[in-house]
């Protein structure tokens, strides 16, 4: 499959593109044509019923894949197959510990990600009140936790809906982290440092030329960087 092929009408469509395409944004990016929302059918698509939005907590289940803001600080989902390269090439091949011995990581970072690893599967509320993040606390919970996610330490591994009296769900999901080691599991901590760093970011550019056949090289890197 190649982005040309691509059309939204089920989660069924979603998760067979999610697993041949390997690298799916959800919103519309620096690439035209390169997300779900430029090929979705209109009535699954904030639509007011069962659609896309919904959808995003079980196909990340159901393939066991990352989803997070990977490019250009939008959501992403990517396969359990490319996964591990994808965070040994954002990651340059560190884990966080050793990225932060380095000093290549500062301490506000190293102390969102140590929350995260230690209570994962964490709600982003409770992920908040952890660490302090609140009128009077500390700030900028949504740009470290976003860095984290682009560098491929941290991932959403599910949206949990609130509960009414009545047992009925209601609002947007609330966002659920984890670390790609806790969710994924040996898939990945078997293969996440397997290549060197530029292996993996070669084959992921190879990849995508082959997907995205009208971008040109440059596209392509601008998108990964």
């Amino acid at each position: 499959m190649n982005i040309d092929d691509l059309y939204i009408r089920t989660i069924e469509d979603l998760e067979q593109a999610v697993e041949e395409l390997g690298f799916l944004p959800y919103f519309t990016n620096s690439i035209p044509g390169f997300s779900i929302e430029e090929h979705v059918d209109p009535r699954v698509w904030f639509s007011g019923e069962d659609g896309t939005w919904e959808w995003k907590g079980p196909v990340i289940n159901e393939l066991n894949c990352a989803y997070g803001k990977f490019f250009e600080k939008k959501a992403v989902y990517i396969s359990k197959d490319w996964f591990p390269d994808f965070a040994n090439y954002r990651r340059d091949g560190y884990d966080f510990d050793a990225r932060f011995e380095d000093g290549l990581a500062p301490y506000r970072d190293k102390a969102l990600y140590d929350l995260v690893a230690s209570e994962s599967p964490v709600l982003s509320k409770r992920l908040k009140a952890l660490g302090n993040f609140r009128k009077g606390g500390n700030k900028g919970f949504d740009t470290v936790i976003n860095r984290l996610q682009a560098q491929g330490y941290v991932v959403i591994s599910d949206f949990v809906y609130m509960v009414d009296k009545h047992g009925n769900e209601y609002g947007w999901g609330v966002a659920e982290y984890s670390t790609p080691e806790k969710f994924m599991g040996k898939s990945f901590t078997d293969r996440v440092y397997q290549r060197t760093p530029e292996e993996s970011y070669g084959r992921i550019c190879e990849h995508l030329h082959k997907i995205l056949p009208d971008a040109d090289d440059q596209a392509i890197r601008k998108l990964l960087k």
